[in-house]
């Protein structure tokens, strides 16, 4: 496999195409503050001090439940920079790390070497500030004492050691990089790689501003297509529907207005009739259902 098909997206900020990701997700200011900051400074500081001063590794991880907006987070974090750099502009590179792991002896740690240590930096050489996204770190980086007997050992071993050699060698080399990686376990990651990490940023589930706040920006957007849908996003009671969700992650707080018009075939037909019944309703149906797959996954993978 070329390694370049390895690169799920390339491309230079601003971009019309992200304009919109990072206002998207509805997260307390200061998780959106810290990771776009942590950003500059590393690249600030990177550029004009040694590492042996520093000890940045030009490495965030941002963790927490599935459909919280991580990723989201991380595809916006270079739109974000490229006013606060001084060329104006900034880079995303997106990794598919799956592709990179291997059942063939010893080629993901090729494929891992190749790819960090000679295909990115070989992108990044004009110097322009960019954002490495590592989604779902956690199929790259397997914690080794955790390594499956079923797997082979050595190769984890070795995709491992190779990505942390690409992070220590790109540290020094290339301060104008910085890898940005999301995931929902961390505790399957390798120790030697959360180590590495100048900033780990929980990213959580909404509470029930944050629900509210979810609930009246899909709404609104909606309602560009059911204009009555704009007058039922500054209903009061709409609040009665946020709290009911509080602590469900973003994707199904979105979701829930849809199911929510599945709920009678007069919404199906004309979705501008939703009411907030309607939507009370759904959110309790969502709840049911995000409480069965949890206790299925709990059933499959034992209680934590």
């Amino acid at each position: 496999m070329d390694v370049s098909e390895l690169v799920k997206t390339e491309c230079k900020m601003p971009d019309s195409r992200y304009a919109g990701l990072w206002d998207s997700i509805v997260v307390d200011i200061s998780i959106k503050n810290r990771l776009l900051r942590s950003a500059a400074l590393s690249f600030r500081l990177r550029a004009d001090l040694p590492f042996e001063v520093t000890a940045l590794h030009g490495l965030t991880i941002l963790y927490g439940p599935p459909g919280t907006g991580k990723t989201t987070l991380a595809r916006g974090l270079a739109h974000q920079l490229a006013p606060l750099t001084t060329q104006r502009s900034a880079r995303l590179i997106e990794i598919n790390p799956h592709g990179l792991m291997s059942a063939e002896h010893g080629q993901s740690q090729r494929r891992v070497t190749e790819l960090l240590t000679d295909y990115v930096p070989s992108l990044v050489d004009d110097g322009i500030p960019t954002v490495v996204l590592l989604d779902e770190v956690e199929s790259m980086v397997v914690a080794r004492s955790q390594a499956s007997l079923a797997a082979n050992p050595a190769d984890v071993h070795r995709a491992t050691d190779a990505v942390l050699t690409a992070i220590d060698s790109n540290a020094s080399s290339l301060p104008h990089l910085v890898f940005v990686a999301t995931t929902n376990f961390t505790g399957a990651i390798d120790e030697a790689f959360l180590s590495r990490a100048d900033v780990a940023i929980c990213v959580p589930t909404p509470d029930a501003a944050g629900a509210l706040a979810i609930l009246k920006t899909t709404l609104n957007a909606m309602s560009e297509s059911f204009a009555p849908l704009a007058k039922l996003a500054q209903n009061p009671a709409l609040k009665q529907v946020a709290s009911a969700l509080a602590g469900m992650d973003g994707r199904r707080i979105r979701k829930t207005i849809s199911e929510a018009m599945l709920g009678r075939i007069e919404t199906v037909i004309e979705p501008g009739v939703l009411t907030i019944d309607d939507l009370l309703s759904a959110a309790q149906l969502v709840k049911q259902s995000a409480h069965i797959t949890q206790s299925n996954l709990g059933g499959r993978n034992g209680a934590h």
